[in-house]
C-alpha cells in the first residue's frame, strides 16, 4: 500500500512533485474536516495575537517578523487569518470560521486525528519507498483557502523556509481534503486534481496557488518530513524543535 513504483520514483525525481490519486479514503478526509470544525469552534485567539498570514516577503516581515505568536507556533496549534477580516481593533468582520487562512504548526503532534493520519502505515510505507531512513515530522498545517478571498500563495520553495544542509532533505506531503480545481486555487502543478489526491513536493521545486475566487473552499492538510540522517537543520530557520516537542520520528 502506497509503495511507489520505479516509474513513479523517476517521475518524482524528474518533476519535483508527484500526484497520488485516492491516497486517503473519503472517511479519513471527513474525519479531518470534522475534527477541524471542532477545533475552530473551540478557537480562542486573544486580540493581540490575531495575525494575518502572508507569503509576500515584505508583508511577512512586517506582520510576522516581530510576532511571537507566529514565531513560537512550531510546537503548538495556532490560528492564522486572511487579510482584511479584522477591523482596526481586531474584531472579526466576517464569521470566525470563514476568516482562517490556516492552522499550524503542530497538529501532527498534539491532535490524535492528525497524528494518526501523519503516522499512518501508508504514509510510513510511502516514506520507506522513497528511501527515507530516519524521517522526522518538522511541521504540519491545515489550509482552508476560503471561498471568495482565500489568499494567493506566491511562487516559493519550501527549502527556503525549511533550510537544511545538504539541500534536498525536506519533503512536503500535501493532501487535498476537498476538490482542488483551477477555480478554487489549486496548486499550480495540479490543475483539476481531485479530492483525496496526495501530492509529494520536493523541497526545492517552485510552486504556488492562486486566490480562491469561487464559492467553494479548498481545504488541505499538509506536513513536511526531513531525512534526519546526516542532515543539519539550519539554526536560522524560524521553525525550531523545542524541549517540549523535538521533531518526532515518522516511523513508529
Amino acid at each position: 500500500m502506497a509503495c511507489l513504483s520505479p516509474s513513479q520514483l523517476q517521475k518524482f525525481q524528474q518533476d519535483g512533485f508527484l500526484v497520488l490519486e485516492g491516497f486517503l479514503s473519503a472517511e479519513e478526509c471527513v474525519a479531518m474536516q470534522q475534527r477541524i470544525g471542532e477545533i475552530v469552534a473551540e478557537m480562542d485567539v486573544p486580540l493581540h495575537c490575531r495575525t494575518e498570514f502572508s507569503t509576500q516577503e515584505e508583508e511577512q516581515l512586517r506582520a510576522q517578523g516581530s510576532t511571537d505568536y507566529f514565531l513560537s507556533s512550531g510546537d503548538k496549534i495556532r490560528f492564522f487569518f486572511e487579510k482584511g477580516v479584522f477591523d482596526e481593533k481586531g474584531n472579526f468582520l466576517v464569521p470566525p470560521e470563514k476568516s482562517i487562512n490556516k492552522i499550524g504548526h503542530a497538529l501532527h503532534a498534539h491532535d490524535p486525528v492528525f497524528k494518526s493520519i501523519t503516522h499512518s502505515f501508508k504514509v510510513q510505507t510511502l516514506a520507506r519507498s522513497l528511501g527515507l531512513q530516519m524521517p522526522v515530522v518538522v511541521q504540519s498545517m491545515y489550509i482552508f483557502k476560503q471561498p471568495h478571498f482565500g489568499g494567493e500563495v506566491s511562487p516559493h520553495q519550501d527549502a527556503s523556509f525549511l533550510y537544511t544542509e545538504p539541500l534536498g532533505r525536506v519533503l512536503g506531503v500535501w493532501i487535498a481534503v476537498e476538490d482542488a480545481t483551477l477555480e478554487n486555487g489549486c496548486l499550480w502543478f495540479i490543475p483539476g486534481s481531485h479530492t483525496r489526491a496526495l501530492v509529494l513536493i520536493h523541497g526545492e521545486v517552485v510552486h504556488k496557488s492562486k486566490q480562491n475566487l469561487s464559492d467553494r473552499s479548498r481545504q488541505a492538510y499538509t506536513f513536511h518530513l526531513m531525512e534526519a540522517s546526516g542532515t543539519t537543520w539550519s539554526p536560522e530557520n524560524w521553525l525550531q524543535p523545542t524541549a517540549e516537542l523535538p521533531f518526532p520520528q515518522l516511523y513508529t
